[in-house]
């Protein structure tokens, strides 16, 4: 396993509450780890990841993306899904949304104040693929873009138009079909990002990361 530049081997202050919790490792299920909000080279500009320095995941989450992983091995063996994001905690959801509020990219993150969002769930992940390497393969936008670049529902006439590529779009097209083959779900405007459910079947049936 490559634990990729971003992720802190010893234990935060959250990590031991969500594990606690059942949550599960993402570094057990055959992915790869680097965490951009525990490094301030993401769109909020600030680390936000002081206490956390694992990818925790839902049990039920955990399943579908070692089940994702497998399928990638079947489809890709060179290529390697890397997780960028997943379990936040409510506390980490204030601290995102404080950063952006005010600003055009508070529409892209889950209003605290409004229950948040499935990462405080543990129910999604965020991720990309990488190579043998350990090297991000090109998807067009960076994860955590914001911007149309990013959406999953133009992007043949993005290729067209040559916002992205066509190598770019098979890039992004294998990774939904394994993240689909795991149980996951995508949404519209984030390539990397997939869910297990919606926010109102989370609500009635899980429980929130609320420290």
């Amino acid at each position: 396993m490559i634990m990729i530049e971003g992720s802190i081997a010893s234990a935060g202050v959250l990590d031991d509450k969500i594990e606690g919790m059942g949550f599960v490792d993402a570094s057990t299920l055959g992915t790869e780890i680097s965490l951009m909000y525990a490094r301030d080279d993401n769109f909020t500009g600030r680390v936000l990841y002081t206490d956390l320095s694992r990818a925790w995941l839902h049990p039920s989450a955990a399943k579908a993306l070692a089940k994702a992983a497998q399928a990638l091995e079947r489809e890709a063996p060179s290529v390697r899904i890397l997780v960028k994001d997943a379990a936040r905690p409510m506390s980490v959801q204030k601290k995102m949304f404080d950063a952006v509020r005010g600003t055009s990219k508070a529409n892209y993150v889950a209003n605290p104040a409004r229950g948040g969002g499935l990462h405080n769930y543990g129910l999604a992940v965020d991720v990309t693929l990488v190579d043998a390497s350990g090297n991000e393969l090109p998807m067009g936008t960076p994860v955590d873009h914001l911007g149309k670049e990013a959406h999953i529902d133009t992007e043949e006439a993005m290729v067209k138009a040559g916002t992205i590529t066509r190598e770019e779009m098979k890039n992004r097209r294998l990774l939904r079909k394994v993240m689909k083959e795991g149980g996951f779900k995508t949404i519209r405007n984030e390539w990397w990002h997939f869910q297990m459910v919606s926010r109102s079947t989370a609500r009635a049936n899980y429980k929130r990361l609320d420290f």
